[in-house]
């Protein structure tokens, strides 16, 4: 799927959405390497920004996004609005993060 025809609103400018497909989602469990969780540790002192989980943050997103827009595919949608992503920590490091929205097909206007 093409990733320009995604949005975190509920329409595309220029398109209309012929068929609802359904909520589609990408679900990830991350977490960081002790090396990393040292890092991290290690930096928390100073203060600051802690670029070892902003990585895999950044990481986590694109795996969801990348999950969910597998899911859309499997469903014939060429589209996919209302983008969520929501997180929650499972365990100390450990986080899911789920990336959400609805699969449509949508033709121009």
């Amino acid at each position: 799927m093409d990733q320009r025809m995604t949005t975190t609103t509920f329409s595309l400018p220029g398109h209309r959405v012929t068929r609802n497909l359904g909520i589609v989602r990408g679900v990830t469990v991350r977490s960081r390497g002790i090396g990393g969780q040292m890092m991290a540790a290690l930096r928390t002192l100073g203060g600051g920004r802690i670029d070892e989980y902003i990585d895999l943050c950044e990481v986590a997103r694109a795996e969801g996004f990348e999950l969910m827009l597998q899911h859309a595919d499997k469903l014939g949608a060429n589209a996919v609005i209302g983008i969520r992503y929501d997180a929650t920590e499972l365990a100390e490091n450990m986080t899911e993060v789920l990336c959400y929205g609805t699969a449509v097909q949508v033709e121009m206007e």
